[in-house]
This record gives C-alpha cells, sequence and structure tokens, in this order.
C-alpha cells in the first residue's frame, strides 16, 4: 500500500513515520516544507492544483495529515490548520484516483465539558482559543470534503520528542537546569486542571490503525482516563530525582520573567519562560469507545513510562 505522510518533521509524525517505515508492506513517501522530505511542498502557501500533480506521480491509497501548528499568532494558525487542510482536500479530490484521509485533529476542538465528564465525538464543538479554533475549522473541512476520511482528535500528547514549549517539555528542561545548578526551586503555571494525557507512540498507532481501517467521521484518540495535570508534573519530578520543591504560580503565564529570578537570601530559582495562554478548560476526558470499536485501538502506555521517556531524553540532551 502506497502512503503519503504530511507533516513527518512533526512531534507526531515523526513517531507515525518512524511506524510506517517499519512496516515492509508500505510504500511511504514524505511530503512537507523540509530538505528530508522526498517532496518539497509548503501546504500553507501551495496550491491545490499543484499538490493535485504531486499526488497524481505518488498516487496514494492512503494520505496521512499530521502537519499543522501547534503555536503562534492566529493568522499562523489559520494558514496552518485551516488553510493547508483546505488545499490537501481540494488537491486529493482533483486527483486522479482520490485516496483515502486521515487527518489528525485535537481535543482542543471541543472546548469546555461539564467537570468529570467523558467528552464523546457527538459532543459540540466549543473551542476557547485561536489553536481550538483553527483546528476545528480545519475538521470541518474534512468532514465536508465528500473524501473518504478520518479525523483523529488527539487528547493531550506526552512522552518523548515533546516540543521545547509545551507545558511538560518545559518543566523537563527547567528541571535539568535546577538540578545542573544546584537550584531549590522550579516555577510552573497553574496546574489545577484535569487533562487525558497520552503518550506519543500510542497516538502513531492509532494513526496507522486508522489508516488501514473502513472508519470514518471523527474519532477521540486518548486513554479514557482524567490526571490533574500537578500529579502528572509531580511524576515527572520524582522521574527526574529532583529534591527540592515544584511551586505553581498563580499570576498569568504572560507575566512570569523568564530569567532565573533571586529571592534576597536564597539562591536562585529555577523559572521557567511563559508558555503560550493556557486553556481555560478545567476538565478533559476522552471517551474512547469509538477508537476501540472502530480501530481496534486502546492506549497501552503507562504515564510513568512516558515521562520515564522524557527525562531520559532530556538528561541526555548535550
Amino acid at each position: 500500500m502506497r502512503v503519503l505522510l504530511l507533516g513527518a518533521g512533526g512531534y507526531i509524525g515523526r513517531r507515525v513515520a518512524d511506524r510506517l517505515l517499519q512496516d515492509r508492506d508500505l510504500q511511504v513517501t514524505v511530503l512537507g516544507r523540509r530538505d528530508a522530505a522526498d517532496i518539497r511542498f509548503d501546504l500553507a502557501a501551495g496550491s491545490p492544483g499543484a499538490l493535485a500533480r504531486f499526488l497524481d506521480a505518488v498516487a496514494p491509497h492512503v494520505v496521512i495529515n499530521c502537519a499543522g501548528a501547534t503555536y503562534g499568532t492566529p493568522r499562523a494558525l489559520v494558514r496552518a490548520n485551516a488553510i493547508a487542510v483546505a488545499t490537501v482536500c481540494e488537491a486529493i479530490r482533483r486527483s486522479r484516483e482520490p485516496a483515502r484521509l486521515v487527518h489528525l485533529a485535537s481535543a482542543a476542538e471541543y472546548g469546555p465539558v461539564p467537570f468529570g465528564t467523558p467528552v464523546a465525538e457527538s459532543s459540540e464543538p466549543r473551542p476557547v482559543g485561536p489553536y481550538g479554533v483553527s483546528k476545528l475549522a480545519g475538521t470541518e473541512l474534512v468532514l465536508g470534503s465528500g473524501l473518504d476520511a478520518a479525523v483523529l482528535r488527539a487528547f493531550d500528547v506526552v512522552g518523548p520528542g515533546a516540543p521545547a514549549a509545551s507545558l511538560f517539555g518545559r518543566l523537563a528542561e527547567g528541571l535539568r537546569r535546577a538540578i545542573e545548578q544546584q537550584e531549590p526551586q522550579v516555577r510552573m503555571p497553574d496546574l489545577s486542571a484535569f487533562r487525558d494525557f497520552v503518550d506519543v507512540r500510542d497516538v502513531a498507532r492509532a494513526v496507522c490503525a486508522a489508516a488501514v481501517s473502513a472508519a470514518t467521521g471523527v474519532i477521540n484518540i486518548g486513554t479514557g482516563h482524567a490526571v490533574r495535570a500537578r500529579e502528572a508534573a509531580d511524576l515527572l519530578v520524582r522521574v527526574s530525582g529532583f529534591e527540592g520543591s515544584l511551586t505553581e504560580e498563580l499570576r498569568p503565564p504572560a507575566l512570569v520573567p523568564a530569567q532565573a529570578v533571586a529571592e534576597p537570601g536564597s539562591r536562585a530559582v529555577a523559572t521557567l519562560a511563559p508558555l503560550p495562554p493556557v486553556e481555560p478548560v478545567p476538565w478533559r476526558q476522552a471517551d474512547v469507545r469509538t477508537a476501540r470499536e472502530r480501530l481496534g485501538w486502546r492506549a497501552g502506555t503507562p504515564l510513568e513510562e512516558s515521562f520515564g521517556d522524557v527525562w531520559l531524553e532530556t538528561a541526555c540532551r548535550v
């Protein structure tokens, strides 16, 4: 089976590429902006007609779209998460043999839900920030395209390779610096929210399962269990061996200084650079029955293993 992978250089895309390349029955072609791609193409700037010509040359059975942006200005998010998706859908429609499309979406599209309630695919999306809005726009474009398409709404993805700007990517780097510089404390933004943390390698398995399935529509990809972010952070602290304290910063993240702060008579405190604005969503947990029934998939990586690998990667970084 021929597979065209978009976004192979991203956090999830790299794991999807690794998994696809392990299967000798698959012929994988990578399309993206980087030099390592088999086909150089900018989805946000290129035309559907040009992309359709590449599709005709590759003739993929499945197109997997892991491309997109998590951070940036509203304009940049719309270009990466909506305009690029429109280009992909239109190009597939124009191609001689339209391929199946597996599109990676986000649980941020749902927005706030009642506390303690697993969110099902039938829930009405009510995103609260530019990222969630832009991702929902991409999802709606896929669902309205008329293509044979599955949309995977990944919940809060963790594990090795976590972006430096992500919550746990920054915490891991802050812990490494605190240990190296013998600092007694690491400060983080508010960690009171509950999230469904799913390992990036499990998400990659779900993407590959969707590629070879006949499932269509929106499918949640999560563990089905919500964990308070503070508990998850404490787990990463324990894995790191850091013996100091983790303090939650009550001020808005944008007001937290990026440099280490020293209090009179004390050693410096490791304060991380400000995170992007935090979603005002206190609870998020996936209803994962659809993934089990239609993909035969379920998460299998314990959170302890995810954070152990995050720390191993961070500690070994030169």
